[in-house]
């Protein structure tokens, strides 16, 4: 069972460490693995805006760098009127790696909306859709 109010505040806490001089939208997230490991991520931006990180990109990379490639659940937290929406880069790396991983999408007011990166990414484009996987 995911202790899913104990993922969203190691979010928070991630999203403390985010570095966003230009946006001031600080974004965090918190990954639970299949071995009970919680990883962090936080968004990280740069003067060269294409080279922003999100923290769901960092989190997920943090874990697979790790060597932790199987992902129970995900939480990610902003400061936002509703729930937080991951970016499109977002839902595709969740979609690739974890299809079917519950995500926990929240705002700093403890609003929730849970959800999948499959409901996220209908039709998502995965290793499957290339034709020359060898």
């Amino acid at each position: 069972m995911v202790d899913y109010q104990m993922l969203l505040e190691n979010a928070k806490s991630a999203r403390e460490r985010a570095y966003t001089p230009y946006s001031r939208f600080k974004v965090g997230a918190a990954v639970l693995t299949a071995s009970g490991r919680i990883f962090h991520g936080c968004n990280i931006e740069n003067a060269a805006y294409p080279v922003c990180l999100c923290a769901e990109r960092s989190a997920l990379a943090a874990a697979w760098s790790a060597g932790e490639t199987e992902f129970v659940a995900i939480a990610v937290v902003a400061d936002t009127p509703g729930p937080v929406a991951p970016c499109g880069m977002c839902r595709q790396f969740m979609f690739e790696l974890a299809p079917d991983m519950p995500v926990l999408l929240a705002n700093l007011a403890d609003q929730t909306q849970p959800t999948t990166p499959r409901e996220l990414l209908p039709g998502g484009f995965a290793r499957e859709s290339l034709t020359a996987n060898d």
